[in-house]
């Protein structure tokens, strides 16, 4: 089985690399799944229900988010029914929506997706280390194929992540840090894992901002407004194979792909 996994979608021009892209290298490569990171992709701060759809009508079988999750207020009673869309799966109890979904590929295989985020340098939530071990529990009732996108800044957490659930999880993946890491590989005991995904959006930018704006606020160290920046884009993800009847991973390979 193969899984494409899309690094953070930042605003229109990350939604045109998909738009452009994503149907070759699905049939190019046989991907049997397409899963991708989208709380930047309106104007790169959260998304709306709008943008959700045209995702899914893309291909998308899931959507995971993050930090940005609730930037956009429609989104409050979207995800509430759109079982699809993933917030991190430690947010506290009551928090709307899910933190993970077990979806089914076209030829039968069931996928697991858990979405984590970290809390160095991040907004304090539940131990994700805590909920990882009790999340994955349960879905390994269900399925031993098991995707984890670790939403995280600290390259450090990222990698204990991996290794904490090596073996027990097929891919552990990295996002919000918009830069891909040269670090994919296969762990000991047989998981996935790469620190960064990368950001699918503007090439010529400052992690998807236009980059006059984000060196303004270097600079002076003022507050300043930050747009997504326009121009050429590039698809950022991770082709990982696995096999579901134990889970292991069997490879995992990057891209970045020019629109």
């Amino acid at each position: 089985m193969k899984v494409l996994f899309i690094g953070d979608i930042m605003g229109e021009p990350g939604r045109r690399a998909i738009a452009r892209t994503l149907h070759k290298v699905v049939a190019q490569h046989d991907v049997d799944l397409v899963i991708g990171n989208g709380e930047n992709a309106a104007g790169g701060f959260g998304i709306t229900p709008e943008l959700a759809s045209e995702l899914f009508e893309m291909g998308l079988a899931a959507i995971t988010l993050g930090n940005h999750a609730w930037d956009r207020k429609e989104i409050l009673d979207y995800i509430r029914r759109e079982p699809r869309l993933l917030r991190p799966a430690n947010y506290p109890e009551g928090t709307p929506g899910s933190g993970s979904l077990v979806v089914e590929t076209p030829g039968g295989e069931r996928v697991a997706v858990l979405q984590l985020m970290g809390r160095v340098y991040m907004p304090t939530l539940d131990c994700p280390f805590q909920v990882a071990r009790r999340e994955v529990g349960r879905l390994k009732q269900e399925t031993r194929a098991i995707i984890v996108d670790m939403h995280g800044e600290a390259t450090s957490e990222k990698m204990a992540m991996g290794h904490f659930l090596d073996g027990d999880v097929s891919a552990v993946v990295g996002t919000h840090t918009h830069v891909q890491t040269a670090d994919e590989q296969i762990l000991s005991k047989g998981t996935a894992y790469i620190t960064d995904i990368g950001m699918t959006g503007p090439v010529h930018s400052v992690i998807g901002i236009k980059k006059e704006l984000a060196i303004e606020k270097f600079v002076t160290g003022m507050p300043r407004r930050f747009e997504v920046a326009s121009g050429p884009a590039v698809l950022s993800a991770v082709l990982i194979e696995l096999d579901p009847t134990v889970g292991k991973a069997v490879s995992i390979q990057r891209f970045r792909i020019p629109d």
